[in-house]
């Protein structure tokens, strides 16, 4: 485990982003979209989870502009009142340029196949969907993203696979919003929407503490189907 440097595409500086490697090489390469909480454990352990899977991994530091290497968790209400402010300052547009550079780093990391996508959780998820609509990622899984009805108007722009985690409890996103995208991407041969009934929002976060074990092991077993068969020559 180690980290990469990533020249800003807007010439104001450089950001890191966590690096986790395969033991096979060449590789497919995803890019891991952090939750409010910036690159903690449980984005790191997410990250070796994937590597294990046979993906190069690379978790850019998005809150640099903001304060860089942000590390939180969901375990107290002072953390979580942080995280809502850093979400709050944040710039989605330069954001999504980042992810984009992020995205062609990984694209010639050594050991790299050429392909890469995304995955991201919480404020992450509602990036990799952003990153389906703009970039020219191989394959975008979003967790729980929040306020993706609003986005719907550009759903014509996906030209590549999507995966769409919804918490069916989500305190986060509500019902009618989360209804709104279900029935939008309904019969999109790119778009696949999975409800998870009974979860709340960051259900699959690694020691989080709305932790559902049945719902974040059928997501990342969809999600890992998902990135081999998009980002993989040899996928099972």
């Amino acid at each position: 485990m180690s980290h990469i440097t990533i020249d800003a595409t807007d010439g104001s500086g450089s950001f890191t982003a966590y690096l986790a490697e395969p033991k096979h090489k060449p590789a497919g390469a995803v890019v891991l979209i952090q939750e409010i909480f910036g690159i903690n454990d449980s984005m790191r352990e997410t990250a070796a989870q994937l590597a294990d899977q046979g993906f190069l991994v690379l978790a850019p530091d998005l809150f640099w502009r903001l304060e860089p290497g942000v590390e939180l968790t969901d375990k107290s209400e002072a953390e979580f009142k942080r995280a809502l402010d850093l979400m709050g300052r944040f710039d989605q547009d330069l954001g999504i340029a980042d992810l984009r550079a992020t995205l062609a780093a990984a694209r010639t990391l050594p050991g790299a196949n050429g392909r890469a996508g995304t995955m991201g959780y919480c404020l992450g998820g509602r990036l990799a969907f952003m990153m389906a609509i703009r970039s020219d990622a191989d394959v975008n899984v979003s967790y729980y993203g929040v306020g993706l009805d609003g986005l719907l108007g550009e759903l014509g722009a996906v030209k590549s696979p999507l995966v769409l985690h919804i918490a069916g409890q989500d305190a986060f996103f509500p019902a009618e919003g989360r209804a709104k995208v279900i029935e939008a991407v309904a019969g999109n041969a790119l778009v696949h929407a999975f409800n998870y009934a009974h979860a709340d929002h960051g259900f699959a976060r690694a020691g989080g503490v709305h932790w559902d074990a049945l719902s974040a092991v059928i997501a990342n077993g969809r999600s890992a189907e998902a990135l081999a068969t998009a980002l993989n020559s040899s996928a099972p």
